[in-house]
C-alpha cells in the first residue's frame, strides 16, 4: 500500500506510504487511479509518510495533481513543504526563468530609497534562510541519531582526516608564532616594571582562553570552509546534488550532516594542539629573552591558570565547527549555473565564516563575563 485517501466536506486528503520508487511505479499507479475525484473540491497532500521518494515517483505524483488540478479541484497544496523531488520537477519544466530587471535608468534603480529597503530584505531573507538551513541540519542530524549508518561514520572519519590532521601543521606553526609574538611584545613592557613574570601569565591566559581557540578557528575557515563550499558547488554545476535529490536521496545528509560532524570533531583536537604548541612556543621565547628555566615557567603556568581557564576556550570549538562547516556548505548548495558563481559564494562562504567565529567569539566573552567564567 502506497497512498491512503480522505474525503471530507470537498477535501481530499492524500497521505503517502511506503516506497514512491520506480519499481513500484505499477502498483503506485493503479492506487492513484482508484482515487475518485469527482467531488474533491481541495486536495492536501502529506508526502511526511513516504519512507522514500525518488524522482519517478516524484513525476507520477506531480502528473496525478496536475490532472486534479485541471478538473474539479480548486485548491492543490501540501501538508508541510513539499518533496525536494517535487520542487526539482517544478524547476525543471519551469526553466528556472529569472525575474523580469526594471530597465536600465528607470526610477527604481536611481532611487537609493528602493536599494536601501532591496538591500534591507534581502539581508533579512538570507538569514531566514541560513536559520532554515541550520535547522534542517539539525532535523537531519536527529533524524540519523539513530542508525550508524545513516550517520556514515567512514565520510565522517575522511573529513576529520582532511580538515583535521592534515591541518596540524600549519595550525601547529600559526600557534607558536603568535605565543612567540605575544611573550616578546609584553616581555618588552614588563620589564621596565620588573614585572617579567607576568609574561607567563599573559601568554597562558591570551592561548588557553582566546588566541587557540580563535586563530584554529580562522585558519580552518579559510582552509576547509573554503573547500567545502567548493566541492558542494562543482557538484551543483554537475548536477551531482540534483541526481541525489533524484534518486530520493537527501543531500543535506549525504553531503552536510558528514562534514559538520566531521568539523566538530577536528576543530576540538586541533585546538587542544594549539594550546599545547602555543605554551611551548611562550616557554622557548622566556627561555631564550628572560632566562627563565622552563621548569619556572610551568610552575607558573600552573598558577596563572584557574580550573576553568583551559575549558573556556575548549567549549568553543564545536560552536566554531557548525559555523564554518554551516556556512561553507550552504553557500555551496546555493551555486547556479556559472564556475564565476562557484568562486564568488566560495570567497562569500569564507568571509561569513569568519565574520560569524569572530561575532560567536564576542558573543562568548559577554556570556563568560555575566557569569563568571
Amino acid at each position: 500500500m502506497h497512498l491512503s485517501a480522505e474525503h471530507s466536506d470537498g477535501r481530499l486528503t492524500l497521505r503517502l506510504l511506503g516506497e514512491w520508487r520506480a519499481s513500484a511505479l505499477p502498483d503506485i499507479r493503479a492506487e492513484l487511479a482508484a482515487v475518485p475525484l469527482h467531488d474533491a473540491h481541495e486536495i492536501a497532500v502529506d508526502a511526511r509518510g513516504a519512507q522514500r521518494l525518488d524522482l519517478s515517483g516524484a513525476w507520477l505524483l506531480r502528473e496525478f495533481l496536475d490532472t486534479a488540478a485541471a478538473g474539479s479541484a480548486r485548491r492543490v497544496g501540501f501538508v508541510g513543504d513539499p518533496p525536494a523531488q517535487l520542487a526539482l520537477i517544478d524547476r525543471t519544466r519551469a526553466g528556472e526563468a529569472a525575474a523580469a530587471a526594471s530597465p536600465p535608468g528607470s526610477a527604481d534603480e536611481q532611487s537609493p530609497i528602493v536599494a536601501v529597503g532591496r538591500t534591507a530584505v534581502g539581508q533579512w531573507r538570507g538569514l531566514a534562510d541560513g536559520l532554515d538551513f541550520l535547522g534542517r541540519i539539525t532535523v537531519q542530524a536527529a533524524r540519523a541519531g539513530g542508525s550508524l549508518r545513516r550517520l556514515r561514520p567512514i565520510s565522517v572519519a575522511r573529513h576529520v582526516y582532511e580538515t583535521g590532521i592534515t591541518a596540524i601543521p600549519i595550525v601547529a606553526l600559526i600557534a607558536f608564532l603568535i605565543s612567540v609574538i605575544i611573550a616578546y611584545m609584553s616581555a618588552q613592557q614588563l620589564l621596565n616594571f620588573g614585572a617579567e613574570i607576568y609574561v607567563v601569565d599573559l601568554v597562558t591566559i591570551g592561548v588557553l582562553r582566546e588566541l587557540g581557540v580563535l586563530l584554529t578557528a580562522i585558519i580552518v575557515a579559510g582552509r576547509s570552509g573554503s573547500a567545502f563550499a567548493a566541492e558542494i558547488g562543482a557538484m551543483k554545476l554537475n548536477e551531482e546534488v540534483d541526481a541525489l535529490t533524484a534518486t530520493g536521496v537527501e543531500p543535506v545528509e549525504v553531503l552536510v550532516l558528514p562534514r559538520v560532524l566531521g568539523l566538530v570533531i577536528a576543530l576540538p583536537l586541533l585546538t587542544v594542539i594549539a594550546d599545547g604548541v602555543g605554551l611551548a612556543g611562550g616557554a622557548l621565547l622566556c627561555k631564550w629573552l628572560l632566562d627563565m628555566p622552563i621548569i619556572q615557567y610551568f610552575a607558573r603556568v600552573e598558577d596563572a591558570i584557574s580550573a576553568t581557564t583551559f575549558w573556556a576556550g575548549l567549549v568553543k570549538a564545536p560552536v566554531f565547527a557548525v559555523l564554518i562547516a554551516t556556512a561553507g556548505t550552504y553557500r555551496g548548495l546555493q551555486v547556479r549555473s556559472s564556475s564565476r558563481e562557484l568562486g564568488r559564494l566560495t570567497t562569500v562562504a569564507v568571509v561569513q565564516a569568519i565574520f560569524l567565529v569572530i561575532l560567536a567569539d564576542a558573543l562568548f566573552a559577554v556570556l563568560f563575563m555575566e557569569i563568571d567564567f
